[in-house]
């Protein structure tokens, strides 16, 4: 089976007003859009573009096919998302039996665990520029941040208890802290000190911060967010954000590839529900350079077998292997795509494929740039 897939774009507060109507040629709405899904997730699933009006998710089931491991999205950041981190298999599992078991409605507003599935994710820039805060920063260098606010009581608070000798250690007792509620007066002062603060060497950390303070005056993820490595992303570059690994995206167009879960644990920039003790039970508060992923002949493989992501590049034809199921999403130019079963499927930017492995080497042929989901090897 090889059939075209489309879907709306989610209208979340974050998303871009522009970028996804300049991707797909349509005049924008003036509304946030913020993401358009590709696959099978119960959440939103694809509408099979066949005329049956079906969605994939039922397509899958009347062939007897099993879900997609995997949730393809194209994410459009016009502002910072909340600051966030996924659980392990492990810890999902956990924690969504003591909530099925405590009787907490799955669509409940304090409900942390939708799923059994951990959620590690990668997103490749497809715009010229991607911004992200993504990890935690060597500690060495935060220092030199904090220091360079200034003499006020909120930074002189926050160095405090960035002093020790355990990096991993301060930093998880600085995020309890942080987010405690116990100590907003000196997140006021460390972001007033931001406003204010004049550093040449973190003068786009500085610039980012403000602009989440002014977006989200007084929360204290704005302090959570300086603990952070900011990533400028540049097109075709991507970032991986494993179990436990605190994110942020800020702004940019991106094709994100993750495992088929609905699991974030919520660390700030949110109006949204944040369970403190959840979020410290399950985060990695070891700091890192951001992990940044680099492709092997276009093959984005990050070691999870849920999903491997690929890029491929259409100068006349190329081709891709399969080794499952696969949807294959085209950001640039015009493909078409076909199968060993001789269909095919005419795709512009931002609509997408879904083929099944036998239908593979998937052959493409035209000009432009797709990217293929499918398990990984691993």
């Amino acid at each position: 089976m090889l059939v075209p897939l489309s879907n709306t774009p989610r209208d979340y507060a974050w998303g871009s007003t522009t970028l996804l109507a300049e991707l797909t040629g349509r005049t924008p709405s003036g509304a946030p859009e913020a993401e358009i899904w590709f696959g099978d997730h119960p959440g939103d699933p694809s509408v099979v573009d066949d005329g049956s009006g079906e969605t994939l998710d039922v397509r899958l089931r009347e062939r007897g096919a099993p879900p997609l491991p995997y949730l393809m999205k194209l994410l459009a950041a016009g502002s910072s998302l909340s600051i966030q981190a996924h659980p392990s298999k492990t810890q999902a599992e956990a924690g969504f039996a003591r909530e099925e078991a405590a009787g907490i409605a799955r669509d409940a507003a304090a409900r942390t665990y939708r799923d059994d599935n951990h959620k590690p994710e990668i997103i490749v820039a497809v715009s010229d520029v991607f911004r992200a805060l993504v990890g935690l920063r060597p500690l060495a260098q935060t220092r030199r941040l904090v220091a360079a606010l200034g003499d006020g009581p909120g930074p002189v608070a926050l160095a405090a208890h960035l002093q020790g000798d355990d990096d991993a250690a301060l930093l998880r007792e600085t995020l309890q802290w942080l987010l405690s509620g116990q100590a907003q007066a000196e997140v006021d002062g460390v972001i007033d000190a931001v406003r204010q603060a004049s550093a040449p060497d973190f003068a786009p950390e500085l610039a980012v911060l403000r602009t989440i303070a002014e977006e989200f005056p007084g929360d204290p993820g704005v302090v959570v967010a300086l603990l952070m490595n900011l990533v400028e992303l540049r097109r075709g570059e991507a970032l991986f954000a494993p179990a436990g690994v605190l994110h942020a995206y800020q702004e940019g167009l991106g094709v994100e590839l993750m495992a088929a879960s609905d699991n974030v644990l919520r660390g700030g920039l949110t109006p949204k529900h944040i369970d403190v003790p959840e979020l410290m039970r399950i985060v990695d508060t070891t700091p890192a350079p951001a992990p940044v992923v680099i492709p092997v002949d276009g093959v984005f493989d990050v070691g999870m077998p849920d999903f491997t992501l690929t890029r491929v590049a259409v100068d006349g034809q190329a081709q891709a292997a399969l080794t499952g199921p696969a949807v294959a999403l085209v950001v640039r130019g015009s493909v078409a795509v076909s199968g060993r079963s001789g269909d095919a499927v005419a795709l512009d930017p931002g609509t997408a494929a879904y083929a099944d492995p036998e239908e593979g080497p998937l052959t493409f042929t035209g000009t432009g740039e797709v990217f293929v989901a499918q398990p990984g090897a691993h």
